[in-house]
């Protein structure tokens, strides 16, 4: 069976650092970190207190208030991001076969914010929630809400898989159309852990910075000092269509989707392999499944959240997959500017990806200080300031609680 080949058309995002494409990679060009105090909710009892935040979001651009109220903040954000994928790929709803086209999106958590509201004020004499309680806080509403808005009728569903899953949701929207399944996708994810909950359930696990009297330059991936991630929150939006339909039509074209890996490292429920294992397996399965071979790769947008083991142990993996070539690619982690989208890192990462591939400048890494002794010095990790390089095929991780992990390969188009 001949596979189809798979494009990307349209893209979309609200995340930490602006609200729409445009300004997203403005500040990823330019190293602004998205990072700022917490003003939505008090803080003054947690042990961090600022995140990635999106800002001046507006909710009534996309639809009215009443419809707003029905939605938890992760489908706002979904909603918003695919509005801006599908009006920028030019697909024709009056024209488009919607039984052949669909919805694959990744949530890591889902509505947290809404159960933390509808629990806290319950009352056990009196039973009664918001009748939108359950549909709000469900993951799979994000997707649901897309494919009614678009009236796309083709297969509709969501991957959970920490924060991994937006990238299995591309994945996953990537081989249905491979296969012939389906024509066209709008993919991606979102997230919004920026609550009580979320700062206090990551808080307990010491996995969030608390660098409290300096948010800008709190996410420092592979630096010595990184202490946590920074929580971030958004969405990121793609449009996938099976090439021929979409030189059919005439559409504009961001680049090829080419390969694709997923493993597990079946070793903890929230720490790395300590040796990457998983990560050099997921690497080599997508690199051989792009029909590569490790030296076509000229940029890796890593999973690099700023953790002590994350951090050193995916240095370890891109040593051990690509060996002798590893001083010659082009590698930053974005999340020292977004902070970590959990769920919806995998789809502004892999949007990061592609505007590399066609603007020919690597986003730098930030809030590089010290040198760690202990990651891999032949990695050029683009540390505090962006440069010029031209690249054919660009690699994205993205790593979940759980040990999920998930690759992506992009090509310039």
């Amino acid at each position: 069976m001949e596979l189809k080949r798979v494009v990307i058309t349209g893209l979309g995002t609200i995340n930490p650092l602006g609200n729409s494409i445009e300004e997203y990679w403005k500040g990823l060009k330019n190293g602004v970190s998205g990072a700022s105090t917490i003003t939505r909710m008090d803080i003054s009892n947690h042990k961090t207190h600022f995140a990635c935040q999106v800002k001046d979001f507006d909710a009534t651009l996309y639809m009215n208030k009443k419809e707003a109220r029905k939605c938890d903040l992760y489908s706002l954000y979904a909603i918003a991001a695919a509005q801006e994928a599908f009006n920028d790929s030019g697909i024709n709803l009056e024209t488009l076969n919607k039984e052949r086209a669909g919805v694959i999106w990744g949530v890591g958590i889902g509505g947290g914010g809404t159960f933390f509201d509808e629990v806290r004020s319950f009352n056990p004499e009196h039973p009664k929630v918001n009748p939108f309680f359950i549909p709000k806080i469900i993951a799979n509403m994000a997707g649901g809400l897309i494919s009614i808005r678009f009236g796309l009728k083709g297969p509709s569903f969501t991957t959970v898989s920490a924060c991994a899953s937006s990238s299995h949701s591309m994945i996953q929207a990537y081989n249905l159309i491979r296969l012939g399944k389906s024509e066209v996708f709008i993919t991606g994810g979102s997230e919004s852990a920026v609550n009580n909950v979320g700062l206090s359930g990551f808080n307990s696990m010491r996995a969030i910075s608390t660098r409290n009297d300096d948010p800008l330059t709190a996410s420092r991936p592979f630096d010595k000092d990184r202490d946590g991630f920074v929580i971030g929150e958004g969405a990121g939006a793609l449009v996938f269509e099976e090439y021929q339909h979409a030189i059919d039509r005439g559409a504009k074209i961001y680049a090829e989707v080419v390969g694709e890996g997923m493993s597990s490292d079946a070793y903890h429920m929230t720490a790395p392999d300590p040796e990457g294992r998983g990560a050099v397996q997921v690497m080599k399965e997508a690199i051989n499944d792009a029909g590569l071979k490790p030296e076509d790769i000229g940029y890796i947008n890593l999973h690099g959240t700023s953790t002590p083991l994350g951090d050193l142990s995916e240095a370890k993996a891109i040593g051990n997959t690509f060996g002798d070539y590893t001083s010659k690619l082009s590698i930053s982690s974005t999340k020292s500017m977004t902070g970590h989208l959990l769920g919806a890192a995998g789809a502004i990462e892999a949007i990061a990806s592609i505007m590399v591939l066609r603007e020919g400048i690597i986003p730098p890494t930030i809030n590089h200080f010290t040198d760690d002794p202990d990651i891999d010095s032949r990695l050029d990790l683009t540390f505090n300031k962006p440069k010029k390089r031209e690249v054919e095929y660009a690699l994205s991780n993205t790593f979940g609680f759980g040990g999920h992990n998930a690759t992506l390969i992009l090509k310039k188009y």
